[in-house]
């Protein structure tokens, strides 16, 4: 059957991305056990139903309407403020105890989807415009303001390019690459706004991260020590989570500054669970090539390098450096290996 023939996937199957939410504000107002219930979902229930649902053999036509998945987008925000609200509470309820941290860390996960992913979505919308605005409050809320700014107009222009922080090397190790790319990245946003003239406060970058600080000074003042340290914790982990899904979409392909970009700069998940859970983020490809189209309508390249599983297994690939390497560095295409990392 051609692709044309086939009817376009339910939207509703992007629900799924809800789940890990969901699961962190039940968590988190039920406490003890239940806090840890966006870890287990993520790290451990999501890696087995990347590879319990497959890859679909032939990808479907894009809906004609968006609408459902704009209104998911707001959704997933407004989850998000609730997620980071009941972390408040129960750091405040808990104070230092396992339970605090454990909601952290799950709160964490969730805000890696539903804030910096959706953040990332609509980062791509017109600036000032409401959804770039709600992505601004969603990055707030990581305490990670310059990534809009870095991944627009570096990431894009300079991706596999020893230009870009955000691309991974081949030999390069996961830790070795967020140690580099956390201060990198937001080295390179200053710069960006600097080369426009704004320095200083006039930079919005430093504004951002003024804000950033105030906003944890206030956190302090009004709710105290606990509540403030969970959230600066989540915020660090979410920030993991991203630099992780870096790390994996571009590890050791290369190509020359100048030299044109291709689906070949970019790895490709179809894991339907990956692909349902996280807007369609794993089809890096097609956003590279065309970052102003939805993610509900971007499409597969079937020449495309692909990675061995959805995001949620490659985690634990990832973590191991060594295994890392053995799994990706012959799935490298030979004319795209960059030298190993020293």
């Amino acid at each position: 059957m051609s692709n044309t023939q086939l009817k376009p996937e339910p939207w509703g199957v992007h629900l799924c991305g809800l789940g890990p939410v969901l699961a962190v504000i039940v968590g988190n107002i039920v406490g003890e056990l239940w806090v840890l219930a966006g870890l287990v979902y993520i790290l451990g229930i999501s890696p087995i139903l990347d590879l319990a649902l497959g890859r679909a053999d032939q990808p479907r036509p894009a809906r004609k309407s968006g609408r459902p998945f704009e209104i998911l987008l707001y959704v997933h925000a407004a989850l998000q403020f609730a997620a980071v609200g009941t972390l408040l509470y129960r750091a405040g309820v808990d104070s230092m105890t396992w339970t605090t941290w454990g909601a952290a860390l799950s709160t964490g996960v969730s805000s890696g989807i539903s804030g910096i992913v959706v953040a990332h979505e609509l980062g791509h919308r017109r600036p000032g415009s409401f959804a770039w605005w709600i992505g601004r409050l969603n990055l707030l809320s990581v305490l990670y303001l310059h990534f809009t700014t870095e991944h627009n107009h570096t990431h894009h222009r300079h991706v596999s390019t020893t230009a870009d922080p955000a691309s991974a090397a081949r030999g390069e190790s996961l830790w070795r690459f967020v140690a580099r790319t956390i201060p990198g990245q937001f080295f390179d946003a200053v710069r960006v706004h600097a080369d426009k003239g704004h320095r200083g406060l006039s930079n919005p970058v430093v504004r951002g991260a003024l804000i950033q600080v105030l906003f944890v000074t206030a956190l302090w003042a009004s709710l105290g020590t606990w509540p403030t340290a969970a959230f600066v914790m989540q915020a660090a982990f979410a920030v993991f989570l991203l630099e992780y899904i870096n790390y994996i979409r571009h590890y050791g392909l290369r190509r020359d500054v100048g030299e044109r970009q291709t689906e070949l700069h970019s790895w490709q998940s179809e894991e339907r669970w990956s692909r349902w859970t996280l807007l369609e983020l794993t089809r890096h490809p097609a956003h590279h090539l065309k970052a102003s189209t939805p993610f509900w309508e971007l499409r597969p390249y079937p020449n495309a390098p692909t990675l061995p599983t959805g995001y949620f297994g490659c985690f634990w690939l990832a973590v191991i450096p060594p295994l890392w390497r053995h799994v990706m560095d012959s799935r490298i295409p030979a004319s795209m290996r960059d030298t190993a990392a020293g």
